[in-house]
């Protein structure tokens, strides 16, 4: 693998599985929640809130946050009308239905900014919040460029999907994936994953790809998605970039001043003798 593919190998693992990750087939899925349902059982995650419906749509969870690590996303959308003479009504509608999760990001902005600790890459490749190291600063929440993690407001600190860590650890499917009915979610080794994808996108008309990509802002994703529309109509940023991008940049200039600013002060006392 090389350095852009392999982050378990940048974060010092020598000898360490494939990189594992998350295809989510949209073209497939029929918006039942499985996947949150499990997510929240398995990795005991609260309530986001209560059953009702939010007025937009059939969705009763809205987004991702610290307790919501799966989201099901319902768009209603209506095509434009159908020609005259052309069989059915004039206008047609679809739902797009998408379940979207973090994406445990090639180049993890979240952890560039985490001064515990709390956030680590695993050896197969995945961003996991220690929530016993966090100490709610706050600093990944800003970072990340798909508005992901965020903090429990009872407890202040940050949460996120793991990708279960502690099933794939021990050879299991994550328990989103496991509940799928469709295998809109797929789980598995991530070029295995790539290479599937590919074909698919071949296959459903309209189809595109998005975060599959290892030369994109932020490095390719960990977990990618086949869209039937463009990213923004769910919710996604069509262009991501990892928000550390400039830090070692403005390091080097921090250096450079405190040199400068250094080499003044000694010049002043020297002159001052």
């Amino acid at each position: 693998m090389t350095e852009t593919t392999d982050p378990a190998s940048r974060s010092g693992y020598a000898d360490h599985p494939p990189r594992m990750g998350f295809f989510t087939d949209t073209s497939v899925c029929i918006g039942c929640k499985a996947c949150e349902v499990a997510c929240k059982e398995w990795n005991g995650v609260p309530s986001a809130g209560g059953r009702d419906l939010l007025g937009l749509s059939y969705d009763n969870t809205g987004g991702l946050g610290a307790d919501t690590w799966r989201h099901v996303a319902f768009i209603e959308q209506t095509k434009p009308m159908r020609q005259e003479g052309a069989d059915g009504p004039g206008g047609d509608m679809r739902w797009l239905m998408a379940s979207d999760v973090c994406k445990h990001c090639t180049n993890a902005a979240c952890l560039d900014v985490c001064p515990t600790g709390s956030l680590f890459r695993t050896e197969f490749g995945t961003v996991v919040v220690q929530e016993d190291i966090c100490n709610g600063c706050g600093y990944c929440v800003p970072a990340c460029p798909y508005g992901v993690i965020d903090r429990r407001e009872d407890d202040g600190r940050a949460w996120k999907c793991t990708m279960c860590y502690d099933r794939i650890g021990d050879g299991l499917e994550p328990a989103c994936a496991k509940a799928c009915p469709t295998d809109s979610i797929q789980y598995g080794p991530l070029e295995e994953l790539r290479e599937r994808a590919a074909a698919r996108v071949e296959e459903v008309d309209g189809a595109r790809l998005y975060g599959d990509d290892p030369s994109d802002g932020v490095g390719g994703d960990g977990a990618f998605f086949l869209l039937l529309d463009e990213p923004e109509v769910y919710g996604l940023p069509p262009d991501p970039v990892v928000t550390t991008r400039d830090l070692p940049s403005m390091w080097r200039h921090v250096g450079a001043a405190a040199g400068v600013m250094a080499a003044l002060a000694v010049a002043a006392f020297g002159g001052a003798k």
